[in-house]
Parts: C-alpha cells; sequence; structure tokens
C-alpha cells in the first residue's frame, strides 16, 4: 500500500489532526518557509504525535550538526534533505544518526532525475521546479518524467496532490509514497477534513 506523508504541520492542533488519520509520516520545516518551525516547536509536536507515525525534518542545506542533534534529541526519525547536500553530507549523517534520509529532486527533466539519485539516501523525493522555491509549490509536475527516468530507487511525489488527483498518480507510477502540504490546507491551515479523504483516498487505491 501506498505511504502517507503531510509535510509542514505547525501547531499543536495539526498533530491532533494527523494523529485522528494516521498518516504513515509528517514532516516538520526547519527551513526558509512559511512553515517554519523552530527546534522547540517542533519538540512540542513530536511528544504529542502519535508513535505510529515517523517525523520527518525538512531542510535546505543544513549544517549537519544540527540536523543530527534533532535526530539524537528525538524530535525526528527521519531527515529530508532539499538542498545540494553531498553524497558525502548524507553519507556521514547516516553514520553518525542511523537516521533514515529523503533526498528531494525538483523535477525539470528525465535525464536530470537520472542524474541526481543519491546513492547513499535510502528513499527520493520528487518536487515540482519552480525558481527560488525549494519545494513546497502546490504544483504538479509531468507524471512521464519520472516514468522516463526509470526510478530504481523508491521515491515519494510530491507537488499539487490532493484527493482529487493522488489515485490516479498513484495508478501511474510506482511511488513508495505521495507527499502533501497545501492540497490539505485551507487558507494556509491543515484542514482535519481534507487530511481524512487525502488519507482515505490513498488507502482505498488498488494498483493493477
Amino acid at each position: 500500500m501506498t505511504k502517507v506523508k503531510i509535510c509542514g504541520l505547525r501547531s499543536l492542533a495539526d498533530i491532533e489532526k494527523v494523529n485522528r488519520y494516521l498518516p504513515d509520516y509528517i514532516g516538520f520545516v526547519f527551513a526558509d518557509s512559511r512553515r517554519f518551525v523552530t527546534d522547540e516547536q517542533a519538540l512540542e509536536m513530536s511528544r504529542a504525535l502519535d508513535r505510529r507515525i515517523q517525523a520527518v525534518g525538512v531542510f535546505v542545506d543544513e549544517p549537519l550538526g544540527h540536523v543530527a542533534g534533532l535526530c539524537d534529541r528525538g524530535v525526528i526519525n527521519a531527515v529530508q534533505l532539499h538542498g545540494g547536500e553531498s553524497e558525502a553530507y548524507i553519507r556521514e549523517l547516516k553514520q553518525t544518526t542511523g537516521t533514515t534520509v529523503i533526498k528531494a529532486v525538483r523535477v525539470q527533466r528525465a535525464e536530470q532525475i537520472s542524474r541526481m539519485i543519491s546513492q547513499e539516501a535510502d528513499y527520493m523525493l520528487f518536487d515540482t521546479y519552480k525558481k527560488g522555491a525549494p519545494g513546497g509549490t502546490g504544483e504538479r509536475f509531468p507524471l512521464e518524467i519520472v516514468k522516463e527516468s526509470f526510478v530504481r530507487k523508491p521515491y515519494f511525489l510530491a507537488g499539487g496532490l490532493d484527493c482529487g488527483n493522488v489515485a490516479e498518480v498513484i495508478r501511474q507510477t510506482e511511488c513508495f509514497a505521495v507527499d502533501v502540504s497545501t492540497g490539505v490546507e485551507t487558507d494556509g491551515v491543515k484542514d482535519e477534513e481534507k487530511i481524512r479523504r487525502f488519507v482515505e483516498c490513498v488507502r482505498n487505491v488498488k494498483r493493477v
């Protein structure tokens, strides 16, 4: 079954919402974004998070020591990297923390994806390219790009997903997980009904 990640949680109210519907992953954004949270905010939310949900920290070219510290404190269970982090950085992070690493690529062309597959990361994440934005654009990219790139590593798909299109996306690709933020918000706030419907839509999909 395709996994679900709800990204960009910012409050204990958001935690209460996801705890009721149990996505597989949630995301705390530690990068410059309207969804940015501090270490202490993330710690408070992590303590209230249902243990069946994995907390992912989202970073852009963050000093390795800061990322490792959040892992060591148990604030996050996995790391998602959206910057120019090298294979050496990922290798050292995994050796230091033993944490799962997801490496994000902002998709433009199939050959670009093929070049940017990380050998060190556990998973890839494909998001829509938008100049000046490391992710979280809420916009889709053509699925043909991923299908044409012959990705062998398990991957998350992000970018413009919602309950209206996620079933089609899952059926057309071999994605390990789908990642949503804007698609489960109303006026910039996580919407409990949209979260419920998104999780339900994903879990009702039957791949051929």
